[in-house]
């Protein structure tokens, strides 16, 4: 993963920049041993969408995003400890910031309404009266 130096790449024309990427250690959870209760390798990744320099289309579409990870006051969230080292850690927080950002930058396709072919509607019309004449033969027969 590219960060740029002191920048993180979202794309070959949209970069943030690391300070306004919030990164605190902290111990992870989980099994891991005595490393794990002396060792703060986990990341807490904060980043606040409102005060950011990403450009309005970005903070628009993120805003209308249903993701666990933003909260209500726009700020992303992502806790990463997936490794046993902080550096991997906060190499893999970035990375899954830098993939949220992506998802959003790519527009997502108009839905073009379909109907049925004439030969798919006949099909369904047979079937119905298949269907229909089956029951029909299991009701009883009254004199």
């Amino acid at each position: 993963m590219n960060t740029g130096g002191d920048r993180l790449e979202v794309s070959t024309h949209v970069t943030i920049p690391l300070a306004e990427i919030e990164l605190n250690a902290m111990r992870a959870q989980g099994a891991g041993g005595q490393n794990v209760n002396k060792v703060a390798s986990a990341i807490h990744l904060r980043f606040d969408i409102s005060r950011s320099s990403l450009p309005d289309f970005y903070k628009q579409r993120l805003a209308r995003l249903s993701d666990h990870r933003i909260t209500a006051e726009q700020v992303v969230i992502i806790k990463a400890q997936r490794f046993r080292s902080q550096e991997k850690n906060r190499a893999d927080a970035l990375l899954r910031l830098r993939e949220l950002l992506r998802s959003v930058a790519v527009p997502r396709r108009t839905r073009i309404a379909t109907t049925p072919s004439g030969a798919a509607l006949a099909r369904r019309r047979e079937e119905k009266t298949r269907v229909a004449r089956r029951k029909a033969e299991r009701r009883s027969i009254d004199d």
